[in-house]
């Protein structure tokens, strides 16, 4: 699952965003179940968690969020 989070911001580049949800869909057909543990890998990583451009923790946002590269 991290190789997958950093393989999509790799692909990406570092000023396009993706929906993890992008990630859970390419590693399972029945997705939905792995997004918590999408984000609570995502967090570990060096990734940005946004909700409209701002940063957000994505443990504990509620609502969609989006991840990219760490520009730091």
């Amino acid at each position: 699952m991290a190789a997958a989070l950093m393989r999509m911001a790799a692909d990406r580049g570092a000023d396009k965003t993706f929906c993890p949800s992008e990630v859970a869909r390419a590693l399972a057909e029945d997705w939905r179940p792995l997004m918590p543990e999408v984000r609570r890998v995502a967090a570990t990583l060096p990734l940005v968690a946004t909700q409209g451009g701002d940063p957000v923790d994505p443990l504990t946002a509620r609502g969609p969020i989006r991840l990219a590269q760490d520009p730091g």
